[in-house]
């Protein structure tokens, strides 16, 4: 196995860009689908990393949020 290089992601700042995009999308649709209660959604959402693209599917088809509505929520 070969070590782990965060040159890969444009060094430090664009791997820690990368963390707080995917943990920003993915808590939100984790706490929409445990707010509307689905399940299947929800484990999905919590086992499958897609970088966030997944999880902005299931917030503006699913859900159907609103960009408006993201900024309130911020």
């Amino acid at each position: 196995m070969g070590n782990f290089d965060v040159k890969a992601f444009g060094g430090w700042p664009g791997f820690i860009l990368i963390l707080v995009w995917t943990f920003f999308w993915k808590g939100l649709a984790l706490w929409h689908a445990a707010k509307r209660e689905e399940k299947k959604w929800f484990v999905a959402l919590l086992i499958l990393n897609t970088l966030g693209i997944l999880e902005i599917i299931y917030l503006f088809w699913i859900v159907k949020i609103k960009l408006g509505n993201l900024k309130d929520m911020l």
